[in-house]
């Protein structure tokens, strides 16, 4: 294919660049508008766009990230899959295998070559999250030996070869799904899409001509390369970490799995290292590499860096906003599994992930980022048999909630981080299926993270079968709380209920993910969805924002007082003014309070980079760049600076230096102690530092298996020494109290 190298005028490239856009719109519009299912419908869980023959996104439709990003991969996965290796005008392809490009087995792609003038010359490509795909439990699959009990596997399938639709292929698919209509009318839904794009597509090239779109194409791409590498190298170069924590892998109950993030920015890329992470387990909570893992780092830093809401400029949406980028997952750990483990249930791991990318970069992007936000997904299937025995499916995606933001309140009941799609509405639910909605609204049981912004509040819905059937439910974070940040306290973790609507008293708490659960008539299923971290001290709130938060009941009278220091008058509706400012001056004053975000302490390089980022972090927009470094950032920082965990055997903790005092364990000496008796799963964080005399003082926090130990440790007053130097002194100290407290009172278990 030959393009002309000279470029575009700004009109036409502006010109082709809306009619691409206008493209990609229309074809998921007739998707979601054609299809039957309501995780279709009305959800919207689908994406769809233009690729060219190198499987470079060309453009892509407002809908879920996941399924653009992923699209490339299922076109590389086709291409070594391909039936009969060659590409025929007419064909169609239908693909979704993990191990060979796709998302996860339930997005099912369909592409169509587009053909100009007899030469192959880009793709028509969509994906659709389909009902069932006759896997071991209806809709939704989670414990599970490995991929194939995920149900009918697709890779480089012709449903139609030269136009002519193989019979009995649409036959197979029939017999082997529970939701066989819904299943191929959706099908046929993304089948009209993908040809719309290969008609529109088409027509652009008779107006313009094919050589002048495909420059107009090159040219976009590298424009949003381009730009997103301007804003990388706006990052001081650097290593930042952080880690978290997975409840489980759906089976082996307590068992956490650790996620460890490094965010490596070089110049103008950046490389995102997931080294450390949990190894892949034995159930289908694993994540596929290409499909889900490489996009979900896309999405977050394309998020960070190009949101079309606060960018001064409009960056086209293709693949140039991923060449900047580079990601790594060890082949065995839970971001890169060997085949043939089962990885459908994916979706809360790579939205911690993306939450993760967040707190690493909080440092050096402090009013970038947002807290800590619910960051997992509630997927949730209800099925059962009808009276003439047909299996009716009903998938529902609940919402979240995002933490708080640098000049705004986290927003409530919003779908989670790489997500787009929408809530089902209640009506159409009660008409369709046997099932009815007790209850949906915000929580108010508990409290969100405080702060000058606090975090968004998750939503709680309890759905009620009205016959017997089954439940299988997909989320996360019933341990791990989202983080606050730069003072912001931390946010609350979900929870999930069964009980009888006859019996409401006689509740069970279930854990996050479980499979093919059998109900009975009147079951119902309460979900309580996480609540986001704060962002910022909660005394710097307007008095003001708190009492409309109380009169809005989105806070407290008692959670107005102890978080934010505000005293509220529920018979007049007004503050108590000198009452909550004599309060918040007595809680300032409190040495265990701070100015900085949960921290982690790194043990790579010297003293200077071991520091923790987030002290520095509201200053780091602000000084002027090293000299020659030709970067935004606090002078003389140093290439391995880092905020977050270190990988194994470094564990996060202190530095590497002896123990001060005789007699006193070095802190190798606790590590080994804690590694012995509590395994892997456990962290140290820095939660808050303050300067104290002439030193530094810091409140930090040890936690495993749900124990938490927390403890202050100071730098003596030593305020000669940098400032990463006395945060390192109090940290050690800190950490040798927590791990002392700790070793005790696992011993006394």
């Amino acid at each position: 294919m030959t393009t002309q190298k000279q470029e575009l005028d700004p009109i036409t490239l502006q010109v082709i660049s809306g009619a691409l856009d206008t493209i990609a719109e229309e074809m998921g519009h007739i998707l979601y508008r054609m299809s039957f299912s309501s995780i279709i419908r009305e959800s919207q869980d689908l994406g769809a766009g233009l690729f060219d023959t190198e499987f470079n996104t060309l453009c892509e439709s407002e809908s879920t990230p996941l399924h653009i990003g992923s699209l490339p991969g299922y076109l590389a996965g086709i291409q070594e899959t391909l039936q009969g290796g060659k590409w025929n005008d007419g064909d169609v392809v239908i693909h979704n295998h993990p191990y060979y490009g796709s998302s996860h087995s339930p997005d099912i792609a369909i592409v169509i070559p587009v053909f100009h003038r007899g030469e192959l010359v880009a793709f028509s490509a969509n994906t659709a999250h389909h009902l069932d795909i006759g896997a071991a439990t209806p809709g939704l699959i989670i414990d599970i030996p490995d991929v194939y009990a995920e149900g009918m596997l697709f890779a480089g399938t012709k449903l139609y070869e030269e136009g002519r639709r193989n019979e009995a292929l649409w036959e197979y698919i029939r017999r082997n799904s529970r939701a066989a209509r819904q299943l191929q009318d959706d099908l046929d839904a993304q089948i009209a899409s993908a040809r719309l794009g290969v008609r529109r597509f088409n027509e652009l090239l008779e107006r313009y001509g094919m050589d002048t779109v495909l420059t107009a194409t090159h040219q976009l791409m590298d424009y949003t390369e381009r730009v997103l590498r301007q804003r990388i190298a706006e990052i001081p170069d650097g290593e930042y970490r952080a880690e978290g924590f997975l409840d489980d892998d759906g089976r082996n109950r307590d068992v956490r799995l650790p996620i460890k993030v490094c965010v490596r920015v070089r110049g103008d890329g950046i490389e995102i290292d997931l080294t450390g992470s949990a190894d892949q387990v034995e159930t289908g909570f694993n994540v596929p590499f290409e499909g889900s893992t490489k996009v979900a780092c896309f999405c977050a830093i394309r998020s960070l860096l190009l949101d079309a809401e606060t960018s001064e400029i409009k960056v086209p949406s293709n693949q140039g906003s991923f060449r900047p980028i580079n990601v790594v997952a060890p082949k065995g750990s839970i971001y890169n599994p060997n085949f043939p483990a089962a990885a459908e249930a994916r979706f809360s791991q790579i939205n911690r992930v993306i939450d993760l990318i967040y707190k690493a970069l909080a440092p050096v992007l402090p009013n970038d980022v947002i807290a800590g936000s619910s960051a997992t997904l509630s997927f949730a299937a209800y099925s059962g048999l009808k009276p003439d025995g047909e299996y009716w499916v009903f998938l529902e995606v609940n919402e979240g909630s995002y933490g708080g933001r640098p000049a705004s309140d986290g927003p409530d009941s919003i779908d989670s981080l790489m997500a787009n799609t929408r809530n089902n509405p209640l009506e159409d639910l009660a008409i369709h299926l046997p099932m009815i909605c007790d209850r949906y609204e915000l929580r108010d049981d508990v409290m969100p993270g405080a702060g000058r912004f606090r975090g968004g509040l998750g939503v709680v819905k309890k759905q009620r079968m009205l016959t017997g059937g089954f439940i299988t439910h997909e989320c996360d974070r019933h341990t791990d709380p989202p983080w606050g940040i730069f003072g912001g306290g931390e946010g609350q973790c979900g929870a999930l209920e069964i009980y009888n609507a006859a019996r409401p008293d006689d509740v069970t708490d279930m854990p996050a993910k479980f499979a093919g659960l059998r109900v009975s008539e009147g079951d119902v299923m309460a979900f309580y969805g996480p609540c986001g971290g704060g962002y910022g001290d909660p005394l710097d709130r307007p008095p003001e924002q708190v009492l409309e938060d109380v009169l809005d009941d989105f806070c407290t009278v008692g959670h107005a007082r102890e978080a934010y220091g505000v005293v509220v008058d529920l018979d007049t509706e007004t503050v108590d003014g000198p009452v909550t400012e004599a309060l918040r001056s007595k809680m300032r004053a409190d040495p265990r309070r701070g100015d900085s975000s949960s921290a982690r302490v790194d043990r790579g390089g010297d003293t200077a980079r071991r520091a923790p980022r987030a002290a520095l972090a509201a200053s780091a927009a602000h000084r002027p760049p090293a000299a020659g470094s030709g970067k935004r950032g606090p002078a003389g920082r140093g290439p391995s600076g880092s905020i977050g965990p270190t990988d194994p055997p470094a564990r996060q903790v202190p530095s590497s230096r002896a123990a001060s005092h005789p007699g006193t364990p070095s802190v190798e000496d606790l590590v080994a102690r804690l590694n012995a008796r509590l395994g892997n799963d456990w962290s140290f964080d820095v939660q808050r530092h303050h300067r104290n005399g002439g030193g530094i003082e810091v409140l930090a926090e040890l936690k495993s298996n749900g124990a938490r130990v927390r403890r202050t440790g100071a730098s003596n007053g030593n305020g000669s020494l940098p400032l990463g130097a006395q945060i390192e002194i109090a940290s050690e100290a800190a950490f040798r109290s927590c791990a002392a407290e700790m070793l005790e009172s696992v011993g006394r278990r």
